[in-house]
Order: structure tokens, then sequence, then C-alpha cells
């Protein structure tokens, strides 16, 4: 079995900020990450590869220090890893970004793919539907368990309020849910043949089969109109006085904001 996962660099949020004047992120000296979804995703391949043998290619669209995630994807287990990246490719949308990850996908043998629900710099969830929509194969999305069956995959599909039960016969993507596991961490064994022994192999817009209207900025269809960033909240105030006392407090607060 060969299976193809899709991963992304992506800012930590937890220490993202906001440039108040452009309303873009801020992405000197932040830490980069691999994408908790697209972890889980690797790690659901990973146990398929444990139980029943297959041989896993981790894929990713992005600049090159995306090089990182991609040996992160090894040192956990992956067999090999592939970077698409170009100036072409740069400011692409989701469409521009499932068309070259999908083309990227052509050139591969695969019989699964998978991929994250969503990125947490983005949260669309477009990507990984789209990239099946591009190689005219199935996709089930949100997947909370996932298992082989045969020439078949079993999905368990969450909702807010139910589950769905859906399968599907390969070749098919399915997206996955962070919940669906519990990522492993890299072996030390996996991080020497990651950064010593393995090669991250790369592709540029001249080795991917991809339409150029369906590429980068130029081919790509949303247009951001307006960021705000997110108004943070002032720090609270920490009340160390007798019941009596941090009350009167909190009414007078509360008279100040005419809330009383």
């Amino acid at each position: 079995m060969n299976i193809i996962v899709c991963i992304k660099q992506v800012p930590d949020t937890k220490e993202v900020r906001i440039d108040p004047v452009k309303g873009t992120l801020i992405r000197q000296g932040v830490p980069s990450i691999m994408n908790p979804d697209d972890k889980a995703a690797l790690e659901a391949a990973l146990r398929i590869k444990d139980g029943m043998g297959a041989k896993v290619i981790a894929l990713s669209m992005g600049p090159l220090q995306a090089d990182a995630v991609l040996r992160e994807a090894m040192a956990m287990g992956a067999d090999e890893g592939i970077l698409v990246s170009d100036p072409q490719f740069g400011g692409a949308d989701t469409w521009a970004t499932s068309a070259t990850l999908a083309a990227a996908i052509t050139k591969l043998e695969y019989d699964l793919v998978l991929a994250g629900r969503q990125a947490i710099d983005g949260d669309t969830a477009q990507v990984g539907p789209e990239i099946a929509e591009h190689l005219g194969i199935p996709h089930i999305s949100y997947a909370k368990e996932l298992r082989i069956e045969g020439d078949e995959v079993i999905v368990k599909r969450q909702f807010e309020d139910r589950y769905q039960l859906l399968s599907a016969k390969m070749p098919v993507l399915v997206t996955a849910l962070s919940e669906l596991n519990q990522p492993r961490y890299m072996t030390p064994r996996g991080i020497f043949e990651a950064y010593r022994e393995k090669q991250v192999t790369h592709w540029q817009r001249n080795d991917i089969p991809v339409e150029s209207e369906n590429i980068g900025l130029k081919g790509s269809p949303t247009r951001v109109i307006e960021t705000n960033p997110k108004v943070m909240k002032a720090p609270g105030t920490k009340i160390e006085e007798d019941v009596d006392k941090s009350v009167q407090y909190l009414i007078e607060k509360l008279k100040e904001k005419y809330i009383l």
C-alpha cells in the first residue's frame, strides 16, 4: 500500500502576533510547527504501516524552511519527504494550493491520501476535499476513527451532534481530526536517519504538471479585502481583600460600567 500524507508547516499560534498597522501575521521570530491535524493524519498512516505494511510519503508545499517538518515526519517514521517549493507558488489560496498539491500527487503511486482537516493558520478545511476533486477520487472528511478492510477505508466521521460510519474504495482521500489519535514522538534513530541519511526531495515549478493559471497569487480567486487584528483584553485585577470589601469593589466596578 502507498500512502501520501499532506502536511503543512504553520506558525505556532500560541505565539502569533499581529502587525497593528498592516493587520497581518508577524512571522519573524515566531516558531513553526507541524500542523496538529496533519500530524494526526501522519500518525494514522504510520499505524497502518506498522499494522499491515505500507510506504508512507510526506508531501508539503511551502517555503524552503518547510524542509524541517518533512524531516520531522521522516523522524517519526515516514519513508520519504517531498517539498513542493517555488516562488511562483507564493500567495496561493486554497484553490491554487490544492491544484498544485494534486498535480504533485499525480506523479506518485497512491492508494490512500491523508491530510489534516484544516490548518491552524487558515481554518478553511478546504484544501483536502479540493485535492480529491482535482484528482477525481472520493473523499471523507472529519475522521475520528479510521481502519482498512480489504480494498476499503472505513471512517467514523464526526459531527457536532452525531457520527457517520462511511466506507470508500481506494484510492480515497481522508481528512483527519487531531482527536483521531495521539501522534508518536520522533525516535533517536529516526532523527539520525532523517537528518543524516535521508534527503528531502525538492520539486519546483517545472517539476509539477499544473496549469500556470491555477498556481500562486495569480491563480488564486480569493481576495482579502481587509483584516482586523483581534483586540486583546486588558489584564484582570486580582482582589486580595475579605469578602465584604471584595463584593463592594465589584459593585463599584459594575457601576462604573453602567451595569448596575
